[in-house]
C-alpha cells in the first residue's frame, strides 16, 4: 500500500514536471515561429495579438482556476485546463489564417492559466516545510528553464519541419501529462452544495482584461489620452471597483477581500509585483542595448538572457534548500537588494560595454530573483490554511503577471518619452538638413520619433540594417542615436531599480513567518511536526 503511494507520487510529480514545462515552453517558444506565420498568412499588423491574446487569457484565469481548485478540487481543475490547453493546441496547429490562430492563441492561453499554478497548489497539498521549499525552488527551475530552451526549441521544430508543429508538439506531451496527473492525484469528495461567484468572475474578467488591453495598447497603438485608453481604463475601474463590492458580500469569493486586511498576504504579493515590474525592465530592455550599442544581431542579443536564466535556475534551487536557515523574510530582503544591485550596475552601461560585461549583471539580477520567486509562493502556502491553498497560490502568480505587464508598459512609456525629447533636440535638426532626395527615408523616421522611438532604434541600429544604408547617412545619425538610447535605457534602468527598492522596503513588514518541518514517524509517514518561525 505504501509502496503504491510513493508510486502514485512518482507519477504525478512527473506529470507536474511535464505540464508546467510545456505550458511555460509556449510562453517563448511561439515568438521563434512568429515570421513563419506571417510568411505563411500575412497579417503583419496582427502579430502581436499572438502574445496578446495568449496572455489576456492566460494571466485572467489565474485566480479563478486558484478558487475553483478549492471548490472542485485539483484533480477536475487540472485535467480540465489540460485538455483545454491541448485542445487549443491543435487547433492553432490547423489555423488557415490569423484571425483563427489568434482565437486559438486565446483558448490555449486559457488552458495555460489553469495549469501554471496548479503544479505549484499541488506541490503545497502534497509537502510542508523543507520539503515544500526544495520543491518549489525546483519548479521555479524548471519555469526558468523553459525560457532559456524555448527560443532554441522553436527554431529547432520551425528549421526540421514547419511551424505548426510548434503546436502539434505539445499534443503527445499533454495527453502523456494528463494519464500521469489523472492516475496520481485523488478525485475531490464532495462536502455538500457549490457556490460559484459568477458575479465576481464576470467583474473581474471584464475589468482585468479592460485593464490589460489598456496598458498593452497605451502609447503604442493608440495615444494614452485618447478615447480608446481613456474608455478602458474606466470600464477597468468600475468593474474591478464592483468586483471588490461583490466579493465582500459573496459566500465564497474569487478572491476575499479579507485577505488584503492580512499582512502577510499584502506584503508578499505587493514584492512580488514590484520584482516583476523590475524583471520585465531588464528582460525586455537589455537586448535592445546589445543590439543598439554593442552591435549584435537581434538573435544573438537574446542570448544575453541565457545567463540570467541560469543564475535564476541555480538560485532557485539553492534558495528552497536554504530558507530554512537563513528565514523566509531575510531571503527576500537578501534576494531583492541582489536584484537591486543588479539594476545598479545596469546604470552603468555605457558604448564600450561589452557582451560579457552585460552578461553578468544579467546573471546577478537572476540570482536576485531566483532567491526570491519561489519563496513568495512558499511563504504564503505556509501562512494560509490548505482550505484556501488555491486562492492564496493563484494570487501569487496573478500580482506577477499583472506586475510584468504595468513593468513592461510604463518602463516603456518611460523610455519612449526621455527618447522622443532627446531625439527631438538632437536627430531631427540632422533631418531636416538632409538632401530633398532623401525624404522617402527620412520622413518615416521624423514620425517614429514622436510615436515610437524604441521601433526607430530596432531599425537603424540592427547591424544589418545599417549596411544597407549610405555611410554618409550612417555617419550622421548613428553616433546621435546611440547617445539617446544610452541615455534613455539609463532612465529605464533606473525606474527599475526604483521599483525594486520599494520591493525591498516592504520585506521589514513581513513579520515571523513558520515554516512546517516534516520528519518521519515510526510508521515511515512523514507529517509535519514542529514549526520554526523565520
Amino acid at each position: 500500500m505504501e509502496h503504491s503511494s510513493v508510486e502514485k507520487r512518482g507519477m504525478l510529480i512527473a506529470g507536474l514536471i511535464i505540464a508546467m514545462l510545456f505550458a511555460a515552453l509556449d510562453g517563448t517558444i511561439v515568438g521563434t515561429a512568429m515570421p513563419n506565420i506571417v510568411g505563411d498568412f500575412g497579417g503583419l499588423s496582427l502579430m502581436t495579438w499572438l502574445t496578446t491574446a495568449y496572455m489576456l487569457t492566460s494571466t485572467t484565469i489565474v485566480p479563478i482556476a486558484g478558487k475553483l481548485a478549492d471548490l472542485l478540487g485539483r484533480k477536475l481543475v487540472y485535467i480540465t485546463g489540460l485538455i483545454i490547453f491541448i485542445a487549443g493546441s491543435a487547433l492553432c496547429g490547423m489555423a488557415q489564417n490569423m484571425p483563427e490562430l489568434i482565437w486559438f492563441r486565446a483558448m490555449q492561453g486559457l488552458g495555460g492559466g489553469i495549469m501554471m499554478p496548479m503544479a505549484m497548489i499541488i506541490i503545497g497539498d502534497l509537502f510542508s516545510g523543507k520539503e515544500r521549499a526544495k520543491w518549489q525552488g525546483i519548479f521555479g527551475a524548471i519555469y526558468g528553464l523553459s525560457s532559456v530552451i524555448g527560443p532554441q526549441i522553436g527554431g529547432f521544430i520551425v528549421d526540421s519541419w514547419n511551424w505548426r508543429w510548434v503546436f502539434y508538439i505539445n499534443l503527445p506531451v499533454g495527453l502523456l501529462a494528463v494519464f500521469l496527473i489523472a492516475a496520481g492525484l485523488k478525485a475531490h469528495k464532495a462536502t455538500g452544495p457549490v457556490k460559484f461567484d459568477f458575479a465576481g468572475m464576470t467583474t473581474m474578467i471584464i475589468g482585468v482584461v479592460s485593464l490589460l488591453l489598456a496598458l498593452s495598447f497605451g502609447g503604442v497603438d493608440y495615444a494614452w489620452g485618447s478615447w480608446q485608453i481613456i474608455g478602458l481604463f474606466t470600464v477597468a475601474v468600475v468593474t474591478l471597483t464592483a468586483f471588490v463590492f461583490i466579493e465582500s458580500k459573496v459566500a465564497e469569493p474569487i478572491l476575499p477581500v479579507r485577505f488584503f486586511m492580512n499582512k502577510t498576504f499584502s506584503m508578499l504579493n505587493g514584492i512580488g509585483f514590484l520584482m516583476a515590474v523590475g524583471m520585465f525592465g531588464a528582460i525586455m530592455f537589455v537586448p535592445l542595448f546589445m543590439q543598439g550599442i554593442v552591435g549584435i544581431s537581434a538573435t544573438a542579443s537574446g542570448t544575453v538572457m541565457t545567463p540570467l536564466m541560469i543564475s535564476m535556475i541555480i538560485a532557485s534551487i539553492i534558495g528552497g534548500q536554504i530558507v530554512y536557515k537563513l528565514g523566509v523574510r531575510r531571503q527576500i530582503a537578501a534576494g531583492m537588494i541582489i536584484m537591486a544591485g543588479g539594476f545598479g550596475l545596469l546604470t552603468t552601461l555605457d558604448m564600450e560595454t561589452t557582451k560579457i560585461v552585460a552578461s553578468s549583471f544579467m546573471a546577478v539580477i537572476g540570482i536576485g530573483m531566483g532567491m526570491v520567486m519561489p519563496i513568495l509562493t512558499l511563504a504564503l502556502q505556509e501562512s494560509f490554511p490548505k482550505s484556501e491553498l488555491g486562492v492564496v497560490t493563484s494570487s501569487s502568480q496573478f500580482f506577477r503577471q499583472i506586475g510584468g505587464t504595468f513593468g513592461m508598459t510604463v518602463l516603456g512609456a518611460i523610455m519612449n518619452a526621455k527618447s522622443t525629447h532627446l531625439l527631438q533636440d538632437k536627430l531631427v535638426p540632422v533631418l531636416d538638413n538632409m538632401p530633398a532626395d532623401a525624404a522617402a527615408q527620412v520622413n518615416p523616421m521624423k514620425e517614429m520619433v514622436n510615436t515610437n522611438p524604441q521601433g526607430l532604434y530596432s531599425n537603424l541600429l540592427n547591424p544589418d540594417a545599417l549596411k544597407a544604408m549610405p555611410e554618409q547617412f550612417v555617419n550622421a545619425i548613428v553616433p546621435i542615436m546611440k547617445s539617446s538610447l544610452v541615455t534613455s535605457l539609463h532612465q529605464v534602468f533606473i525606474f527599475g531599480l526604483i521599483f525594486v527598492i520599494l520591493g525591498v522596503l516592504l520585506t521589514p513588514f513581513l513579520g515571523s513567518i513558520k515554516l512546517t518541518e516534516r520528519k518521519k514517524t515510526k510508521k515511515g509517514k512523514q507529517e509535519a511536526v514542529d514549526t520554526a518561525a523565520v
